[in-house]
C-alpha cells in the first residue's frame, strides 16, 4: 500500500502547537478565554470530510447502489435456476424482467409482489436470495482490494498519460 503525503485530522496536535499555557508567546490569544478542557481537546477524527452529499455518506449511498445491484444479481441467480427446473416461471420472471426496471431493487420487488401470487413466491425467492448472497457469498474484502487497485490504477494511467502528453508538447516547441 502506498503513503499519502497529506495529514490526517489525527496528526494535526502533533504538526500546530497546543493552546498555550501562558500568553508571552501568544500575546493575541486571551487568557480570559482559555479554559481547562481546551487544553486536553484532541481532535478524534481521522476521516475526510466529503461535501456535496447531502443527507447521506458516499458509504450510504455505494450501499444503496450494492443493495440495487444485490437484487439484479438474485434476480439472475433464480432465473438461472428456474431456467433449469422450473421453465413456466423462468418465463414469467424474463417476462417481467421486460416490463420493469431493476435500477430500484425494493420497488421491483414490491411491483412483483402486487402482480400475481405465482410472481410473489418469485418475488420471496429473489428477496430470499438477495440477503443470502449478501450475507454468506459476497466477497467484501475482495471488493474493497479491487476497489483500491482500480482507482490506483487509474491515477497512475492518468497521470502517466498527462506527463508523456505534456512532455511532448513541450519538445515540440
Amino acid at each position: 500500500m502506498e503513503s499519502s503525503s497529506a495529514l490526517t485530522l489525527s496528526q494535526l496536535p502533533y504538526v500546530y502547537p497546543t493552546i498555550p499555557s501562558t500568553n508571552k508567546n501568544y500575546p493575541f490569544w486571551p487568557a480570559s478565554k482559555r479554559r481547562s478542557s481546551q487544553l486536553s481537546t484532541r481532535l478524534q477524527c481521522n476521516k475526510m470530510f466529503v461535501p456535496g452529499f447531502g443527507e447521506a455518506t458516499p458509504e450510504a449511498k455505494a450501499a444503496k447502489n450494492l443493495h440495487n445491484f444485490f437484487t439484479y444479481t438474485a434476480v439472475k441467480i433464480v432465473a438461472s435456476q428456474l431456467e433449469s427446473y422450473n421453465p413456466e416461471a423462468y418465463v414469467e420472471l424474463m417476462e417481467f424482467v421486460d416490463k420493469h426496471p431493476l435500477d430500484d431493487g425494493d420497488k421491483f420487488c414490491a411491483t412483483m409482489f402486487r402482480e400475481s401470487s405465482r410472481h410473489k413466491n418469485l418475488a420471496l425467492r429473489i428477496m430470499e436470495v438477495r440477503s443470502a448472497y449478501c450475507q454468506k457469498d459476497f466477497e467484501w474484502d475482495n471488493l474493497k482490494r479491487l476497489a483500491f487497485k482500480m482507482v490506483t490504477d487509474s491515477n497512475t494511467r492518468l497521470m502517466r498519460d498527462y506527463v508523456s502528453e505534456t512532455s511532448r508538447s513541450e519538445t515540440e516547441k
